[in-house]
């Protein structure tokens, strides 16, 4: 009974044409299963890029290259840096054992982007900070949502493909300016920031 309910708790991860079945017991698994395919899936469009959003994740809005995507009572705040995937810019974030879970993506190691996962840990809340192929989602969660979050974050990440024509027009355009400052990399996170705490304001007073 218990392999039966093992395998019904088990999700479909679609790569082309093949079918993965992933134990979300582990987010070490998540990651290595999800990160490490060609995932080319998708279902939603933004200003040059598009990505696959789970079925259990909605789209509330957007605001350029911020969206707010929405999963039972959880917020996901997505940054897409094509600034960063325009010049090609390496994070270099190091991994950290001062914190509840940290892991770099390094192409070397087999995942097909490089990024990293941090989840820091307080007042029995998780705080996501996943980087990973020149996008970021933050969200905050409680344990038992965090492995499905993290499931849904590298998704919706690892699908991310970008219109490099339409990247470009937009930097020739200025596009970019005076909302980013022109961001260079995820050191400088003002934008994602600034953009998750007024939403968060307007959801509050809405």
């Amino acid at each position: 009974m218990k392999k039966i309910l093992l395998i019904l708790l088990t999700l479909l991860l679609f790569t082309g044409c093949s079918v993965v079945r992933i134990d979300t017991s582990s987010i070490d698994n998540i990651l290595n299963v999800i990160l490490t395919k060609n995932n080319t899936l998708y279902n939603q469009v933004g200003q040059g890029y598009k990505y696959y959003l789970p079925s259990d994740v909605s789209y509330i809005e957007s605001d350029g290259l911020n969206d707010i995507l929405y999963s039972n009572g959880i917020y996901y705040y997505l940054y897409v840096d094509a600034i960063s995937y325009y010049y090609k810019v390496s994070n270099n974030y190091s991994e950290s054992k001062d914190v509840y879970y940290s892991k770099v993506f390094d192409p070397k190691d087999g995942f097909k982007k490089s990024g990293y996962l941090e989840i820091k840990e307080e007042n029995d809340m998780y705080y996501i900070n996943f980087v990973y192929n020149y996008a970021k989602i933050e969200a905050v969660v409680n344990k038992e949502n965090l492995n499905n979050v993290v499931l849904n974050s590298s998704y919706i990440l690892s699908t991310i493909k970008y219109n490099e024509d339409i990247v470009k027009l937009m930097l020739e355009e200025d596009y970019f300016t005076n909302r980013t400052g022109k961001l260079k990399d995820y050191d400088n996170a003002s934008a994602s920031e600034k953009f998750v705490l007024e939403k968060e304001n307007e959801l509050k007073e809405g």
